[in-house]
């Protein structure tokens, strides 16, 4: 018995590591089908409404799909040239910050200090930084170059809906169909309902944080807006970096640090109002996914993907769950993956 709870181990590891080697290589192809699976539950509501319109399923996908694909290629590119220019003037906030840290260290050296606490800083290079960044931009938006891609499968997926169910009846008895069939509404209805009111509020965030920014006239608000809707799908870790980021630009921005304290005050009712009462009261339980989970689901899907990985990992690990949960047999993942 404990040699074969060994080998049972031993091969979930090797399908694993298997698994995660195929993932990683099978990136160009299987990211833009997971994004499109993502945007799919976030956009079937719209097509039943339009269908419950008795307006036919194919001019809904097709129109759905136009406005989607410019909304989606308008943005990225917006947010591509205001982070290239971000990127430019970065070396302008790193002259700002050795100003700053000059003065500090004349300070300590006034203060009797033989050590000096910013030597680390001389051995920064901030060209290189804003190089880094620059060059960073290029895979992070490469989807984009995928769009294509993803809305071919968008097309496939959408038209697929509802004809699961005859399938179903057709290959299994009435009872058994019938079993299938609610486990799957159930687990369809509640990944909608997730991605639907998880995208709402971090887009509602996102243009509350821009407008924020602009009123306060920091550089780069729409991107710092744009950052904010995607770092929201992120429990509490993308709050805190999507509240930073702007909040370190505007304290080297301005002459005095009071309008990045209020801008801190300020993003900071925003993210717990919509991340503690709003979102919350609209999810009704929640997922409740342990922060271990969450964890590793950053570090897994950002070792194979990168930075979109780490935004699509959280909502992949909500929607397993909730696969998990509805499957009699897998209820102790579910289990294992909730946070108490």
């Amino acid at each position: 018995m404990q040699g074969n709870r060994v080998i049972s181990a031993s091969l979930v590891i090797v399908v694993i590591f298997i698994a995660g080697v195929v993932l990683q290589h099978a990136k160009p192809v299987l990211f833009p089908f997971f994004l499109a699976i993502f945007l799919s539950f976030v956009l079937s509501p719209v097509v039943d409404f339009m269908t419950r319109l008795k307006i036919p399923k194919a001019i809904s996908i097709v129109f759905i799909l136009i406005i989607s694909f410019f909304v989606i290629y308008l943005l990225g590119v917006l947010f591509y040239s205001s982070g290239k220019s971000f990127a430019s003037e970065f070396p302008k906030y790193g002259q700002k910050l050795n100003s700053i840290l000059s003065s500090l260290q004349e300070k300590f050296k006034l203060a009797g200090h033989t050590r000096d606490p910013f030597d680390w800083v001389s051995q920064l290079d901030i060209n290189k930084i804003g190089s880094f960044l620059l060059s960073s931009l290029g895979p992070f938006f490469s989807f984009l170059s995928n769009l294509f891609l993803i809305f071919v499968f968008l097309i496939f997926i959408l038209a697929g809906r509802g004809k699961t169910k005859e399938k179903i009846r057709a290959s299994f008895s009435t009872s058994r169909s019938l079993k299938i069939i609610n486990v799957i509404q159930n687990i369809d209805s509640q990944i909608q309902r997730y991605l639907a009111i998880k995208t709402i509020v971090s887009f509602f965030t996102g243009v509350m944080v821009t407008a924020v920014l602009m009123m306060f006239g920091v550089d780069f608000a729409i991107v710092f807006g744009f950052l904010t809707f995607l770092l929201n799908y992120i429990p509490n870790i993308g709050s805190i970096i999507a509240t930073a980021l702007p909040l370190t630009i505007a304290a080297f921005q301005f002459e005095t640090l009071w309008p990045a304290f209020w801008i801190l005050l300020i993003l900071g009712i925003i993210q717990m109002t919509m991340g503690n009462f709003v979102e919350p009261r609209l999810m009704g339980e929640g997922l409740g996914l342990s922060p271990l989970v969450v964890l590793f689901s950053l570090f897994f899907w950002g070792w194979l993907w990168g930075i979109p990985g780490m935004i699509l990992a959280v909502p992949i690990a909500a929607m397993i769950k909730i696969v998990c949960s509805n499957i009699t047999s897998l209820e102790f993942v579910a289990v294992l993956m909730s946070k108490g």
